[in-house]
């Protein structure tokens, strides 16, 4: 027998009625049933889940942690520095129902939180010098923005997980300044060091030449005692040699004069024969030949 020709649009009818009755809820998501707009059931857990088809509809809701990368925002320090703050939040949706009406999808509450995380940006951060924005203390302000844009956030039923600053730059001209003003104050540093190494080497220099002069004037100086303890010891010497046999001293001085004198050379010495010069040489006139 064949079968009747009804069956298979009717079949097809079913299962296209079948699977617009099915809601299948991923680990990922939570999902919100609407009636012609208006949310009748809130399913938060995953698994498979039925709707009256063709009257009700599904709206997916990621129920993971999302990230917000923020535009750069110019934000005016209190000392009148400008800064451009790169800024990173990380929401959470956490009431399906009040995020739906509120804001209605992710991107028009993506638009919403960038508005309220600038805004903070700029309340918490102006009234901070540029100091500050640039030490550990940011993360203390970076905590009170998160509480500030927090309680904005939870009339869209978002949770704002972490709010973080990623880059904090200075605009382009002020940032040039700044790097020509720290390039002379280093310049200026390198003259200081320099000109201190110059002091500190000619003190060097002063000390080395100070302890020269008064190592060689002791030296000298001992030089000279020695000198005049020898002399004295050579003359007590002699004086001792003389007192023992004075003829004896007298000619040995005699000979070391005659030998110092009577030297080979140019010089021609006067002297007459009678001198005392020549009393060791005997009686000179006696050995001279008598005239004819």
């Amino acid at each position: 027998m064949k079968a009747p020709k009804f069956i298979i649009p009717a079949i097809l009818v079913i299962g296209v009625f079948l699977f617009q009755s099915l809601i299948i809820v991923q680990e990922i998501n939570q999902a919100i049933v609407l009636q012609f707009g208006d949310p009748k059931k809130i399913i938060t857990k995953a698994g498979l889940n039925f709707k009256i088809p063709f009257i009700q509809n599904v709206v997916y809701l990621d129920k993971r942690i999302l990230n917000l990368d923020n535009a750069p925002e110019e934000v005016i320090a209190a000392d009148q520095k400008r800064l451009i703050v790169d800024a990173i939040a990380r929401f959470k949706i956490v009431d399906p129902l009040k995020f739906y009406i509120s804001v209605g999808n992710e991107r028009v509450a993506r638009s919403r939180l960038s508005t309220i995380i600038n805004s903070r940006l700029r309340g918490v951060l102006g009234k901070q010098e540029l100091a500050t924005l640039l030490s550990t203390d940011r993360v203390r302000q970076m905590e009170i923005i998160q509480n500030d844009v927090n309680n904005e956030a939870q009339k869209f039923g978002i949770t704002i997980v972490d709010v973080r600053i990623k880059r904090a730059d200075l605009p382009p001209a002020n940032s040039e300044a700044i790097y020509k003003r720290m390039q002379t104050e280093r310049e200026r540093e390198a003259k200081e060091f320099r000109a201190q190494g110059a002091e500190i080497a000619a003190k060097i220099t002063s000390t080395a030449d100070k302890d020269v002069t008064v190592i060689l004037a002791n030296a000298n100086k001992q030089s000279e005692i020695m000198k005049g303890e020898g002399d004295g010891e050579r003359n007590k010497i002699f004086a001792d040699a003389f007192g023992r046999d004075p003829q004896f001293f007298a000619f040995y001085r005699a000979m070391i004069a005659y030998e110092k004198a009577l030297i080979g050379g140019e010089t021609s010495l006067i002297l007459s024969p009678d001198s005392d010069f020549f009393k060791f040489f005997g009686n000179i006139k006696a050995g001279t030949a008598k005239k004819p």
